[in-house]
């Protein structure tokens, strides 16, 4: 496969009588094109070609196996298209690599077990949601976008639906941001669904990821969980399509054409004729103006229902005259409101949960004389400090031995966001005597036991308690509202509406407390349970202002002229503008190839929705020209929908 634009098309060759048998449409050839074998797929036999020249003979079968199955190359075309990629370079991410030995395993005998219809009182809660059930065993692909309920247990509502689905002799494809969400999916569809349900991941490892790849292939598996990759797996007569958390950042890909898991459900589901369900605690831009486009519908529960569920949820500014009246508040640098929360639930023998935005002890420090931000001399990064007094970068890791503010001079730094290691330093002399958990990183508790204990967890990272936790604290929330991001609000929502989930319901004592100023849309739209009330008014304020979803958007990344050079050859579609170029923005990944010490500047361009299409065919006309060109050796990446614009 060639992943050069302007060879992103179908070649015709000849077919030996050696090679007539086992050359079927799906099967992985090598063939020989310009001087070089390479590898590629054979899409489709015909009697006749339609070049006029002289056809070369296919060189051989790889294998037999009809690994690329007529469904999965339509949506690859049609992922290719959509994000101005191409199609072998979606195809590397749709189908693994073959492992010989795996494909020579007999496949097993004797008749596949019937799955039993599952009991679907779970979805009752939600209005329409057992009518979204039927209406997907019936094949009349419904499209939703789910809003759980705080406390409900997702993994088991999903088990249900896709159970159902597979009791009625058809198939279900559903993706989560990442191999924890993944174990706990895999937990409550085992019981019910058993060898019915293959768990596709790139932790399994080449060979078993093949292995269970090919069971799918093969009809034995008609459920398939996993991570980004899995939506393009082989299932026979799909019928659903899911994702969950659809605005997790686990969920973008880092391979061209970077395409989100989300679009790739959306565009299979309609090719297929499936039904899509989106859900999450939260709800993304993206989610909300598929329901507001008519093409998706809510699936959500009555207020009075979401308000029973949910915990009792405050916000308490964090000012420094609250913490005055009780000297242990003030050595865990917690309002004190927030501090009676969690004695009040350890006295109960519940659990607290403290959530942190970032790992470390200090990751992040400023001159203690003027408050500018600790920098590395050497790449501009931000300067943690370790629980030794230990300052190093947290970009390039260089150590700071002296550190020297250029502003004013000052040697003396001060904390400007406390890490989980800290914080957990600070509660175990707050609470004494009380257990204290951290999770975080590389090192991430999934459950603990039952009984009165702090813990301490950075976003995504928050184990679960049995009977859930008594109380939560979200702190420095500063630091996920005031990224220069735009999607700081919507990820922040999403961050606490998950934390929030995890603690019992008002009815049963349940607390949280937002360490935040209330009067903030953000804090507002978790203390009231409304993530679809913020996703709605997000996205209006992105189409008055111009940003995605309301518009297509796409970023060219690259060296400065190379990158106006291919933008001033495109054939841009009426209404597109261009914005730029400027510096790469904070967070953006560099694009492959890039002298890591090199100038990148990004330069981006926007087209009203009705247009996007014209937008990706352009650019993708302009890549085929560069590369005809040979002009690919600046390292340029062009990207649809990018995840950072600015």
């Amino acid at each position: 496969m060639l992943s050069l634009a302007h060879l992103d098309r179908p070649f015709d060759y000849l077919v030996d009588e050696k090679t007539d048998a086992d050359a079927q449409p799906g099967v992985r050839v090598r063939v020989r094109f310009s001087g070089r074998l390479v590898d590629g797929f054979l899409l489709e036999r015909r009697e006749s070609s339609d070049h006029g020249g002289q056809l070369a003979w296919l060189d051989r079968v790889v294998s037999p196996e009809r690994v690329l199955t007529d469904d999965v190359a339509g949506v690859c075309r049609a992922v290719a298209q959509r994000y101005a990629g191409t199609v072998p370079d979606v195809l590397r991410l749709a189908v693994p690599p073959r492992h010989a030995r795996v494909e020579k395993e007999a496949v097993c005998a004797g008749p596949v077990p019937p799955v039993q219809a599952p009991d679907l009182v779970g979805w009752s809660p939600y209005t329409a949601g057992e009518s979204f059930i039927r209406a997907t065993v019936d094949g009349r692909h419904p499209r939703a976008v789910w809003q759980v309920l705080p406390g409900d247990d997702w993994a088991q509502r999903i088990a249900e639906l896709v159970t159902a689905v597979a009791a009625s002799g058809k198939g279900a494809i559903v993706v989560v941001p990442d191999q924890r969400d993944l174990d706990r999916l895999g937990t409550a569809c085992e019981p019910l669904l058993g060898d019915r349900c293959v768990m596709l991941a790139a932790g399994l490892g080449p060979t078993a990821r093949y292995r269970r790849w090919l069971s799918v292939l093969r009809g034995q598996g008609c459920v398939v969980i996993g991570t980004r990759s899995a939506m393009f797996a082989p299932v026979a007569d799909l019928a659903l399509t899911v994702v969950f958390d659809d605005g997790d950042s686990s969920l973008q890909e880092p391979r061209t054409p970077y395409p989100h898991p989300r679009e790739v459900a959306v565009l299979r589901a309609h090719a297929a004729d499936a039904a899509l369900l989106i859900g999450g605690y939260a709800r993304t831009a993206e989610a909300q103006a598929l329901v507001e486009s008519g093409w998706a519908h809510d699936l959500v529960a009555p207020r009075e229902t979401v308000r029973a569920a949910a915990p009792r949820i405050e916000g308490v500014a964090d000012d420094d005259r609250r913490l005055g009246g009780d000297p242990l508040a003030r050595s865990a640098r917690i309002p004190s409101t927030a501090f009676d929360a969690a004695r009040t639930s350890l006295a109960a023998g519940s659990a607290v949960l403290f959530s942190v935005p970032r790992r470390g002890y200090l990751p992040s420090v400023a001159c203690a004389r003027c408050r500018a931000h600790a920098r590395c001399r050497q790449c501009g990064g931000p300067l943690s400090m370790n629980d030794r007094g230990d300052m190093s970068c947290r970009w390039c890791g260089r150590p700071e031995l002296r550190f020297v503010c250029p502003a004013c001079g000052g040697k003396a730094v001060r904390a400007l966001m406390i890490g989980d290691k800290r914080t957990a330093e600070e509660l175990g002399r707050a609470f004494p005597g009380v257990p204290v958990v951290t999770s975080g990183g590389d090192k991430i508790v999934d459950e603990i036991p039952a009984g009165p204990r702090v813990v301490v967890a950075t976003p995504g990272a928050a184990p679960r308690a049995p009977d859930g936790y008594g109380s939560a604290i979200l702190l420095d929330t500063w630091a996920q509202l005031d990224r220069e991001d735009l999607r700081a609000g919507e990820d922040a929502i999403r961050m606490w509406m998950g934390v929030a989930s995890l603690v019992r319901a008002k009815g049963d004592g349940g607390r949280v407390v937002i360490v935040a100023d209330a009067a903030g849309p953000a804090v507002q739209a978790l203390i009231s349970w409304n993530p679809v009330g913020f996703a709605a008014a997000d996205l209006a304020q992105r189409d008055e202002l111009g940003f995605p979803p309301a518009v297509t958007m796409a970023s060219v990344d690259g060296p400065g002229p190379a990158i106006t050079a291919f933008v001033e050859m495109l054939d841009l579609p009426a209404g597109a503008e261009t914005l730029g170029p400027v510096p790469l923005p904070a967070g953006a990944r560099r694009p492959a190839g890039m002298d890591a010490d090199g100038d990148v500047e990004r330069l981006l361009l926007r087209a009203p929705r009705s247009v996007g299409r014209q937008l990706a065919d352009a650019l993708r006309a302009g890549q085929t020209v560069r590369h005809a060109r040979h002009d690919d050796t600046a390292g340029i990446r062009v990207q649809i929908d990018p995840p950072t614009i600015g």
